[in-house]
């Protein structure tokens, strides 16, 4: 078989430690099966109008999770009598095992495909022993979460796909010999965009990178403006109250008093503002909400962060106009009306 022996050549090169095969590349494949495929486990009883729940298919080689530094949290790997004349094997995920089998062991236990989509992709749907349980690989989303997976031996089901490489050398050393081996046993199969994880994950993330650089920009230039607004309505305010400032002064009012009289005014223009901005953003939100389905409002720490900056912002905004105000002249005030 092709693959078998590619993996075995690409095994002996110097700086190889591990070679598999897996259906999809993390996150650069994102959605190729879609939202996943309709399963039954044994034992599982659904509630009263739940679906047939869903899980990704994959197919990997023997291997596979080792050289995804992915550990076996029980049971097996899949090994080399996994063939397609074999007994139909499959391993789970950690998330799909604590759903389906919470009080029980998953490993023995069979599930089987039911979603009619199968019969279009010739999978077969006869029931299959679980005989392993592995850590959840979310190779959807960068940011990972819980994954409801299914693997299968590639021997089994529809095979192929993506070659992964565990060296302990440079891994675009090896891109070239590897390209030749490939080469040498199918002069037509495409060897194209090879890339270490971490760079695929840096290129899928370039987009998300770019958004925050430039809302970041943005965020900072409305603070800016929060900023220079505050501290201009205070000193005009300041300004018009210099015979308030000098008669307090000269009944005995304590400078340090003004500059926390001007400070806390600061303040309370920033709390305002966030309270206002708060509304006006959920009232926003739920608008938009309406016509857009994937909105999500930030969560509390988020919200409550931004809001103690922007307090913070104003008082410091605050600091020259209070610390004029703290050295008004009284006799020059008093003499000015």
């Amino acid at each position: 078989m092709f693959y078998k022996e590619v993996l075995r050549r690409i095994s002996e090169l110097p700086g190889v430690q591990r070679a598999a095969v897996g259906t999809i590349v993390p996150w650069r494949d994102a959605g190729t099966f879609g939202p996943g495929f309709q399963f039954m486990a044994e034992g599982y009883k659904k509630g009263v109008g739940e679906e047939d729940p869903r899980a990704r298919f994959r197919t990997v080689s023997p291997g596979f999770f080792a050289s995804l530094g992915v550990p076996i949290i029980a049971g097996r790997d899949f090994n080399a009598k996994d063939t397609h004349d074999g007994e139909k094997v499959v391993i789970i995920s950690k998330s799909l095992a604590q759903r389906m089998f919470p009080t029980q062991d998953a490993v023995n236990r069979t599930l089987t495909w039911t979603d009619p989509v199968m019969q279009f992709i010739d999978v077969s749907t006869a029931p299959r022993r679980i005989v392993g349980v592995a850590a959840d690989i979310d190779d959807e989303n960068v940011v990972p979460g819980p994954a409801m997976s299914i693997y299968h031996p590639f021997e089994q089901e529809i095979g192929g796909g993506r070659i992964f490489v565990h060296a302990s050398t440079d891994p675009y050393s090896l891109v070239t010999p590897i390209t030749r081996i490939i080469r040498e046993l199918s002069s037509e199969q495409p060897v194209e965009r090879a890339a270490t994880l971490d760079d695929i994950r840096a290129e899928v993330l370039a987009p998300d990178r770019l958004n925050a650089l430039v809302f970041g920009v943005f965020a900072g230039v409305a603070l800016l403006i929060a900023i220079v607004g505050v501290a201009g309505v205070l000193a005009f305010s300041v300004s018009a109250r210099t015979r308030e400032f000098g008669v307090r002064l000269a009944i005995g009012s304590e400078p340090k008093h003004l500059l926390t009289r001007v400070l806390s005014e600061g303040a309370v223009i920033a709390a305002a503002g966030v309270v206002a901005g708060a509304i006006g953003g959920l009232a926003l939100a739920r608008l938009v909400g309406s016509y857009i389905t994937d909105v999500r409002m930030p969560g509390l720490v988020p919200i409550v962060v931004s809001a103690a900056i922007l307090v913070l912002a104003a008082v410091l905004a605050s600091l020259m106009p209070a610390a004029r105000a703290s050295r008004v002249d009284v006799i020059q005030a008093l003499r000015s009306e």
